[in-house]
Parts: C-alpha cells; structure tokens; sequence
C-alpha cells in the first residue's frame, strides 16, 4: 500500500461533480467498491504546484474504476483520508483537458460542512493506493 499527500486550497466547482454523484450507477458502484453511499455533491480542491506532479502519477496506478452507462466518462477512484481521520474517495474523471490541478472528493457527507470548509481554505488529503 502506498500513500501520497496532496494539498491545495478549497474552490467551488460547476456543478457536474454532482450530478454525476446523483447518478444510480454512479452511487451503486461507488457502494460496491468503496463501501459508503456518496453524498450528493464534491469537495474541490485547486491543487498547489507541489502536489501536480503526484496527481499525474496517481492517474497511471491501479485503482477501483466506475464503469460508465452510454455517453459519460469513466472514472477512477482512490481511497482518501481528510484531516488525518475524514474518510473519503478521490474520484478522478478519465476525460481528455480535464484541469490536472482540481481534485474532486467524494464521502458520505457534506464535507465541507464536516470539516467547516469554505473556499481559500487549505486541505491535506492523503491518497491509499
């Protein structure tokens, strides 16, 4: 098992993490393989210059995959701890010009909330693979 930290500061995203999340076989596969019911909505983070390089690398290793239904993108998905005890997913979008320094994270709860988040903040987020 490998461990990577990532850190960056807190932006508010588009919406479309989201309405991906909504999805039935989205929440489904993200139950099956991860073991939570995601709540509906990402916490999104702009990486800082350090921490690029290690999402690249993230991208080329194994990790649990959401299988997509006719005409959306792939996924792949990274257990992630928050705050040194947050449990969370990364959830990393297989789509081509997909920003290399946005990190979208997935949990069971409102995450920003939980963890009284508002944009500019800085977040560490450990990634096991």
């Amino acid at each position: 098992m490998k461990v990577a930290r990532l850190e960056g500061k807190v932006i508010s995203g588009t919406g479309e993490g989201s309405k991906y999340v909504r999805l039935a076989w989205v929440k489904e596969q993200v139950e099956e393989k991860l073991g939570f019911t995601p709540y509906v909505g990402t916490l999104n983070i702009r990486l800082n210059a350090e921490s690029i390089p290690q999402k690249r690398t993230l991208e080329k290793e194994p990790a649990f995959e959401i299988v997509p239904a006719a005409d959306y993108c792939r996924g792949k998905l990274f257990k992630a701890i928050l705050k040194d005890h947050v449990e969370a997913a990364v959830v990393v979008p297989v789509i081509p010009h997909y920003p290399e320094d946005v990190l979208e994270i997935i949990s069971s709860e409102n995450l920003r909330k939980r963890l009284q988040l508002t944009d500019g903040d800085l977040v560490e987020v450990r990634i096991i693979f």
